[in-house]
């Protein structure tokens, strides 16, 4: 088998956000310049059709160690082409400070957030200030990629490239000016000069000579808008992100292969697994807001690389099926015969090819035998069988014959014996970097440099005696995500944002004393908004307020035009605290270890047990925080957020998929357990810091490694 990179040059904006992104082929051999082409059948390699099958893996949620190992699965796995992303937050976290050879850990929602603070910028539009960095970005990626010698054409594995990303979802909202941009985007790939096609996906109207895609759960029914485009399936999702607060999503392989079959049944020659191998979001870089640290998406692949079965094998034997079928796939002419019933018969011919047969029944609830040039098939409701040579089934989507696996866990011999030390809150007493006489925006006031901003001020409510009373009432309006009180250097409660209402009130009755009172508020964010028209002015933070302070007789006195005082992220931050190299300056306390109490970093020295198994941190008990291996973030923790009640119960993949059903651990944690890769480990001593924000019991935590076992049901 020969191997493709689709380089999707891409502005994205869905929890998927990137610049880029790559279709890496396996068809191609080494070093020989390779022409590919399209026309209405298909992609062209070397003068030949090509049905292509594809899956999506993105670097920076997996470890280099483990690259191997997912390519060599996805090859084994019946795949063509490995698809990713280049992540254009993730090389230009600064502006004009480019970094490559690393994994960096930055909000992978796309857009670095120096692009947001430029004035006068508007993203995805006709806005001239975000066309020239995005040329400038894409032309310095693409002319990377040229000097490596990795185009298709100069004897490389890239075979496509894609720029933007599901723009035709929201390109109404920006009116005449999301039509001038798209089509600027057209242009500027045309001028890159790059030797393979270039696609947009969602994309309707897509400029020529771009291809146009489709992304979803089913795409059979898509037809691209020019006759000489191939039908192409970018983005078929295997499952769906996860948030915090929710049950963990799954698809059923048997809809997944029946998606599949009726797609190439229906004329398809490219589909792509979005995703292959989710991974994981390492440090601050899940977006959402309140996406889950876990990307695992359900895929064939899991979060840790173990294949996933019976989803992995039952897609291996489906592409081995349409592979045998490919010639006439491509070159043949597709007859179709509706039987009644939901029932239907495709069959493909050609002169000189062997025929090859789809039998397909639509029907959700009625299995059927259907007869067929003289024989019998037995075809359960909603399947589809696949007859290479139209005789003999080779195939049929719900007759699932792959192994079943299960993901456990199980403790290893580590052994914590932890140290703590609270976060220095010199910023309840006014202590910050800077004043304003307005209650600032997070993200721009930050730039996303930590998730924590601190709001300050204080008040001598000697010059409000009328309103004063030993208990008055804080209110505060905040955009999100999370609010931690405290008054007169006493804390007096936290909130978060719940089922998507990211924009709450926070109050609370405090005791108060006449003459000064400070007042701090600590807001947390937990992730960047990603998708949508005009997702980059989603706010965060107590960005306006109001925050007022609610006294006798329900008098109010607003705060908003105080002088507040700032201060970006943590001490413990700022004195890198989660660095080994840091320890020896730093001070932590032994025994009496704090329980349930917020703002709060521990420290433990752990071995890692021999062997290849995944490991990851059982962090039950816990409430929510950040965890670093040897100074690697892991990633935000929370497992003190309870799953919701939705979407759990009986799964029939009979019923059309969405998101919302065939969900599972409702009442459990939304994630307990936490990747450690060991790429971030050593065979010695390895450091493990947290940082706990709302409270939790550090005696629950465990190591545990992770391996995959079968059944027998």
């Amino acid at each position: 088998m020969i191997m493709c990179v689709m380089l999707i040059i891409t502005i994205m904006t869905t929890t998927r956000t990137l610049l880029l992104l790559l279709i890496v082929c396996f068809l191609i051999s080494p070093s020989l310049a390779t022409n590919v082409t399209y026309d209405g059948r298909a992609i062209i390699i070397n003068g030949e059709r090509r049905v292509l099958i594809s899956g999506s893996i993105h670097y920076p949620r997996s470890t280099p160690d483990m690259w191997p190992g997912l390519i060599q699965k996805a090859k084994e796995g019946g795949l063509d082409a490995i698809e990713t992303y280049i992540f254009w937050n993730a090389h230009e976290p600064t502006k004009r400070e480019l970094e490559y050879m690393k994994i960096v850990l930055a909000p992978l929602s796309g857009f670095p957030v120096w692009l947001h603070q430029i004035p006068g910028v508007e993203m995805r539009t006709d806005n001239e200030i975000f066309k020239a960095e995005m040329q400038n970005f894409t032309t310095l990626i693409v002319n990377m990629v040229k000097n490596e010698r990795l185009f298709a054409a100069q004897g490389g594995p890239i075979i496509l490239a894609q720029i933007e990303n599901e723009y035709g979802n929201i390109m109404d909202k920006y009116g005449s000016a999301g039509k001038r941009y798209i089509q600027w985007c057209a242009n500027l790939a045309e001028t890159l000069n790059i030797g393979v096609p270039w696609i947009m996906c969602q994309q309707a109207d897509a400029p020529p000579p771009m291809i146009n895609t489709c992304n979803g759960f089913y795409c059979d029914k898509f037809t691209p808008n020019r006759p000489t485009s191939p039908k192409m399936w970018t983005e078929n999702w295997t499952g769906w992100f996860q948030d915090w607060g929710q049950s963990k999503p799954h698809r059923p392989v048997e809809d997944i292969a029946y998606a599949v079959a009726n797609f190439f049944a229906s004329g398809g020659t490219f589909q792509n697994y979005y995703m292959y191998h989710g991974g994981t979001n390492f440090g601050r870089t899940s977006g959402g807001p309140y996406i889950v640290t876990s990307y695992d998406y359900d895929a064939p692949l899991d979060e840790y690389g173990n294949i996933r079965q019976p989803k992995w094998g039952h897609l291996e034997q489906l592409h081995n099926a349409i592979k045998a079928m490919e010639k006439v796939l491509v070159y043949g002419v597709a007859n179709t015969t509706n039987l009644g019933a939901g029932l239907t018969v495709t069959k493909y011919i050609a002169n000189g090819i062997s025929d090859g047969c789809f039998l397909i029944n639509a029907n959700q609830s009625t299995d059927t035998n259907l007869t067929y040039n003289g024989k019998i098939y037995f075809v359960p409701s909603k399947s589809i069988s696949v007859l290479p040579n139209c005789e003999k089934e080779v195939y049929n989507t719900a007759k699932v014959n792959a192994p079943i696996t299960l993901i456990v866990t199980k403790p290893t011999e580590s052994i914590f014996n932890w140290q703590w030390r609270p976060e220095i809150l010199t910023t309840i007493h006014e202590k910050g970097s800077f004043s304003n006489n307005s209650l600032l925006e997070q993200i721009l006031t930050t730039g996303d440099t930590s998730d924590f901003l601190w709001y300050m001020t204080r008040i001598d409510l000697n010059k409000f005696h009328q309103y004063w009373s030993k208990k008055m009432k804080l209110h505060v309006n905040t955009k999100g995500h999370i609010i931690h009180a405290f008054v007169n250097k006493h804390f007096i409660g936290s909130q978060y944002a719940v089922n998507g209402a990211y924009e709450f009130v926070f109050e609370q009755t405090t005791k108060m004393r006449k003459g000064h009172n400070y007042i701090a508020l600590l807001s947390s964010t937990n992730g960047l908004a990603n998708y949508g028209a005009y997702f980059d002015l989603q706010r965060a933070g107590i960005d306006g307020g109001p925050v007022n302070l609610i006294g006798y007789g329900n008098a109010t006195i607003n705060l908003t035009s105080n002088t507040w005082t700032y201060k970006i992220g943590l001490n413990g931050e700022d004195e890198k605290l989660f660095l080994p190299s840091q320890q020896h300056n730093i001070k932590w306390f032994a025994g009496h270890l704090p329980i349930n109490r917020p703002l709060i970093w521990y420290k433990t020295i752990f071995e890692v047990p021999e062997g290849n198994d995944a490991l990851v941190l059982d962090l039950q008990g816990m409430g929510k925080g950040y965890a670093w291996v040897n100074g690697h973030s892991i990633g935000r923790y929370w497992p003190s957020f309870i799953a919701d009640d939705e979407g759990c119960g009986p799964c029939d993949y009979r019923h059309e998929y969405d998101s919302n059903r065939c969900r599972t651990d409702c009442g459990k944690p939304s994630q307990r357990w936490y990747h450690v890769p060991r790429y971030f480990t050593t065979k010695g001593p390895n450091t493990l810091i947290l940082f706990e924000e709302f409270g939790g019991d550090i005696s629950k935590i465990s190591l545990q490694k992770v391996s995959s076992v079968a059944t027998t049901f």
